[in-house]
């Protein structure tokens, strides 16, 4: 299983029939003070960088993999930002807190889409993974109907041969709804607290976008798809997402993936 568990979800019903939900982001400011040898290590190696089978940490191992995991059943620091939201994920509050959280189980994608899915499973762990999976669909519903992209890029998994490192296959990744989920989660902490730097402290604030691309860059994709009879509507992102839900061949479950993944290639960088 995974060693540096750094977030973690929580849901639970309110007495008005609202849910309180929760993101929780392991703590690592307060083992990690400024100036320090090792914050100054950190900020020169500035991510964690992943090659296939290895990784290069940005931090110590004791921090990332023990003292800040946020594993099952023991206590841990995180910074966390907790909604109420309606059973239709509509936001009613927002509130930020750092906090002392013990986690009821850490649990894999496979492992909680296995519980979701499964109709004897009625505890109350599984329940509320139900609960967050609904929430998580609300959600991105909202986001697709102001005009959210989904794109395509996907992540590739190599077996290595064990004595000579040589690679001997390559497949991709399978994402589950439970991805999905914790993805939506994410994002929705992502921007929450995004509002609030903007609010509080706009001269620290910055923000990231992908500039529209030109309409020339979308030739190669135009001009692939012309060829078997489909378009896009490039006018919108919100009139490309419904194009690209539309761009489907009969019997070719993969068509679609690829041209997403083609459309993907035509955006811009972030800036």
């Amino acid at each position: 299983g995974c060693k540096d568990i750094d977030d973690a979800l929580h849901v639970r019903p309110l007495p008005n029939g609202h849910y309180e939900v929760g993101v929780h982001i392991a703590d690592v400011t307060h083992f990690l003070r400024p100036g320090t040898a090792m914050d100054d290590e950190a900020a020169r190696r500035a991510t964690s960088t992943y090659l296939v089978q290895r990784r290069l940490d940005m931090l110590p191992k004791p921090l990332t993999e023990d003292i800040c995991s946020l594993r099952g059943g023991v206590e841990r620091l995180t910074f966390s930002v907790v909604w109420e939201m309606t059973p239709e994920a509509q936001i009613v509050s927002t509130r930020f807190t750092r906090a002392v959280i013990r986690s009821r189980e850490a649990l894999t994608y496979q492992q909680a889409q296995m519980r979701i899915d499964d109709p004897s499973m009625t505890d109350e762990l599984t329940e509320s993974l139900r609960v967050m999976n609904s929430l998580a669909k609300h959600l991105r519903r909202q986001r697709a109907e102001r005009g959210a992209l989904s794109l395509a890029s996907p992540e590739v998994k190599f077996t290595l041969d064990t004595s000579t490192q040589d690679p001997l296959d390559v497949g991709m990744y399978q994402l589950r709804e439970t991805n999905a989920m914790v993805e939506e989660l994410m994002l929705l902490a992502n921007i929450a607290v995004a509002e609030k730097i903007v609010r509080h402290f706009p001269s620290c604030a910055l923000l990231r976008r992908h500039p529209t691309p030109a309409p020339r860059a979308f030739d190669p994709v135009l001009k692939a798809l012309g060829a078997v009879g489909l378009s896009l509507d490039v006018a919108t992102s919100k009139a490309l997402a419904a194009s690209l839900d539309g761009a489907v061949r009969p019997g070719d479950p993969y068509f679609n993936k690829l041209v997403r993944i083609m459309t993907t290639r035509c955006m811009t960088q972030a800036l």
